[in-house]
């Protein structure tokens, strides 16, 4: 039963919480600064009512602050590396310098939307990445009402959430994605970088894998020799064995061209190390005829382990991709032009050692590289109800929920339907366009390029 404790001019209430100690005792709870004894009493009541149903928090439990919380918290999150390293970042960046002090019994919803107020303002901080931050937060404070240091989430759900004034989300403004378009990045990656460019360009756009999967894209798991190369070297595939046999019957150059998307390279600790795709959606990616001929003559190039090189010949996870690669294929670029340097004491005039021809703008420029991804969905929502959503979300390495997508499954005949259409846009493009070999290049270029170019548009001769 709850008792009264006069301290002074002002009393406190104490009530038992019904848990015991290490040794045994009692723990028992208190408020002060009562004037009213009448009112301390129901106090102290109410909170004894609170623990026969199961619905207490302790007040010393809750003196616990956000920073002494976050540092066992952030530990036992379950995520990727990269997404661990992200929500470190942010807590340590945004929610710890505004919260590390305060008790998580003390943060109210209105002082947390002033934050969020506060937090949306700031220069540094976008609207999406902005949301990230409100998301790390709130799944901080749900676990702190799972382990009773709180009644309730400070942090609005549902209808609460809404609350104010509507402002509509920011969406990327995009542009259909032209195989023309797409023609003219590949021809500016053969001029800047090579056959690996042009060939890298095409995949990404007709094949949609991501640009870690595409740097991370090894001979074993290309098309020619996949599937018969694959070094089934992924131990947590437990029906790995399985699977290639399926494979086998179902994939490679005299059945369906196919590339298998089994790994990414991402960096963790500062080292560049080999994961699972991003949610862990390995797949196979059937290939259109135009694209499997391009990764033959790229293969035949070098003889490497992974199919797309680095200028150098390196890595291309290596690489600041977006700066170094993208973004002077994308925007364009003035041809290399000679330039003096003192050697020696002695002024000299030298060409580059790797000469580019003037690339042009395209219509990517200022744009991201992932929109090429985004535009491979594009191509192959265009065709309609010749794709089902099933394998349409499956090769862009998404799962498709509820019961759907538990038993549904992607078919021999779907994946050449969507070969096959991939093939036929390729076809149309060829029929239309007249297009020449660059007469220059950063590296040595197979001849069969032009033959391949003049394969295609042979094909298309006497078809609709």
């Amino acid at each position: 039963m709850a008792y009264i404790e006069w301290r002074g001019g002002t009393c406190r209430v104490v009530w038992n919480t019904r848990k015991k100690d290490e040794r045994g005792k009692w723990i028992y709870d208190q408020k002060g600064g009562f004037t009213d004894e009448a009112e301390a009493k129901k106090y102290g009541l109410d909170r004894e009512a609170e623990i026969r149903n199961d619905a207490y928090y302790s007040r010393r439990d809750g003196a616990i602050t956000v920073g002494e919380y976050a540092k066992t918290w952030v530990d036992t999150l379950d995520v990727g590396h990269l997404r661990d390293k992200a929500i470190r970042s942010m807590l340590r960046l945004y929610v710890l310098p505004r919260w590390e002090d305060t008790a998580v019994a003390d943060i109210t919803p209105t002082i947390y939307r002033a934050w969020k107020k506060q937090l949306k303002a700031l220069p540094n901080v976008g609207e999406k990445y902005g949301e990230e931050i409100l998301t790390v937060f709130s799944m901080l404070m749900d676990d702190v009402v799972d382990d009773e240091l709180r009644k309730s989430s400070p942090v609005p759900k549902g209808r609460k959430q809404r609350r104010g004034r509507y402002k509509k989300k920011p969406r990327e403004r995009k542009r259909e994605m032209r195989i023309a378009d797409v023609h003219q990045l590949a021809c500016n990656a053969l001029d800047f970088w090579g056959l690996d460019g042009f060939v890298f360009v095409w995949t990404m756009a007709t094949t949609g894998m991501r640009p870690a999967e595409l740097y991370a894209l090894r001979r074993a798991y290309c098309h020619p020799a996949w599937p018969a190369s694959d070094p089934l070297d992924d131990p947590e595939e437990e029906d790995r064995e399985e699977r290639h046999a399926e494979d086998v019957e179902r994939y490679g150059p005299t059945l369906m061209p196919a590339v298998r998307v089994q790994w990414q390279h991402q960096r963790e600790g500062g080292k560049l190390k080999q994961f699972p795709p991003k949610y862990e959606s390995v797949r196979t990616l059937v290939l259109p005829p135009f694209l499997a001929e391009l990764l033959e003559l790229q293969l035949a190039s070098h003889d490497g382990e992974y199919v797309f090189r680095s200028i150098r010949g390196g890595l291309l996870a290596n690489a600041n991709f977006t700066y170094h690669y993208w973004r002077p294929i994308a925007d364009g670029r003035p041809a290399s032009e000679k330039f003096e340097r003192v050697r020696l004491g002695q002024k000299q005039t030298v060409a580059p050692h790797r000469p580019v021809p003037a690339i042009p703008a395209t219509s990517y420029a200022g744009k991201r590289l992932y929109l090429l991804r985004h535009g491979h969905k594009e191509w192959i929502d265009e065709a309609g109800g010749e794709h089902s959503r099933i394998a349409v979300e499956t090769r862009m390495g998404h799962e498709v929920a509820g019961v759907e997508g538990l038993y549904s499954n992607v078919t021999t005949a779907m994946e050449r339907r969507m070969m096959d259409s991939l093939q036929e846009r390729f076809k149309r493009f060829a029929r239309e366009t007249v297009w020449e070999m660059a007469t220059t290049s950063p590296s040595p270029l197979p001849d069969g390029l032009a033959a391949w170019w003049n394969r295609q548009v042979t094909a298309t001769e006497g078809s609709n």
